[in-house]
């Protein structure tokens, strides 16, 4: 509990006692640990997702908070429940023996890192050898990174913006870009490149994908990102392109009202061919849904017991 005293675990660094009584730091969580859904996901890239999916389990809270975020039900609506260790650790146990999942998937955990690495002690403890998975935002801190190494074996970060006008903006964060790229170096440091990619079959057993995610309206941050990333890492680095954006709440910016165009999303995936990435993984654009057209795959629903609209494998 020591690491939610006077609490940096993230680059916020509020430096709130999160562990006395009910303090909450800039995440809007405590040290009470809460979980939003435990269960296979088939959403992620191909060597996360596998054939059985993805064992995933979402953190209320976040230390980023993006105003766009399609997660806001738990990122920043509080949606979830407090849990102890012992019946966390049952559920998660249960996933991967009744599911078969091909890894264990903690979506936003810094915030909870200490936690997150006593689960994964136990799981090690009881035997279970499957990759675990930290599913982060890219804003991280490198010395709670450096913690985390021993209990990782895939990150799957985000770059989010190479603007730092635009993170200010939307993620409250200006220093975004910087911190990102520094975690995303730690990370690939540690782990290398992701070991299984889209020419293989087998799910990814250890390294880094790093995601980035395309804003309407806003293609020169997604050119410069990409600039950016290959700058730092070169064409090897495996880079998930995703056009998923849907807008769940009214933005003053009107670009933000709407979804990402074909144009848009042509220009930022042939300057990444230009690049000459050699391990993409791409989201095409669907057509704009109609308001009846149901629920969007990409906006999970956290207060279903199944979250995502696309259809679960039993």
């Amino acid at each position: 509990m020591d690491l939610f005293r006077e609490c940096v675990l993230c680059p916020r660094a509020c430096a709130v006692d999160r562990a006395s009584g009910s303090n909450k730091g800039f995440c809007k969580e405590s040290a009470q640990l809460r979980v939003a859904y435990v269960g296979p996901h088939f959403g992620e890239e191909p060597p996360i997702t596998g054939t059985r999916g993805s064992g995933t389990i979402f953190f209320t809270g976040c230390s980023l908070r993006c105003s766009f975020c399609q997660n806001r039900q738990i990122s920043q609506n509080g949606l979830g429940v407090a849990v102890n260790m012992e019946d966390l650790l049952e559920s998660v146990e249960s996933m991967i023996v009744k599911k078969g999942v091909h890894n264990v998937n903690f979506v936003t955990p810094d915030h909870f890192f200490p936690h997150v690495f006593d689960l994964i002690s136990k799981l090690r403890t009881r035997g279970h050898s499957l990759p675990m998975l930290l599913n982060l935002s890219g804003y991280q801190s490198v010395p709670s990174l450096k913690l985390a190494h021993a209990f990782t074996d895939i990150y799957l970060p985000d770059f989010k913006y190479s603007d730092k006008d635009l993170a200010a903006t939307l993620s409250g964060c200006r220093d975004y870009p910087d911190v990102a790229l520094s975690a995303i170096r730690e990370m690939v440091d540690c782990k290398g490149f992701l070991n299984s990619l889209e020419n293989d079959t087998s799910p990814a057993t250890s390294g880094v994908l790093v995601r980035h995610l395309i804003l309407p309206g806003y293609v020169k941050n997604s050119l410069d990102a990409l600039t950016t990333l290959f700058l730092e890492f070169g064409s090897s680095l495996p880079l998930s392109i995703m056009s998923q954006y849907c807008p769940v709440i009214r933005h003053d910016d009107e670009r933000l009202n709407r979804r990402l165009g074909k144009d848009e999303f042509d220009l930022v995936y042939m300057h990444a061919l230009d690049l000459g990435f050699e391990h993409l993984f791409v989201q095409i654009p669907e057509e704009v849904p109609s308001a009846d057209a149901g629920r969007s795959p990409f906006v999970p629903d956290f207060r279903l017991d199944r979250p995502f609209a696309v259809p679960s494998k039993d």
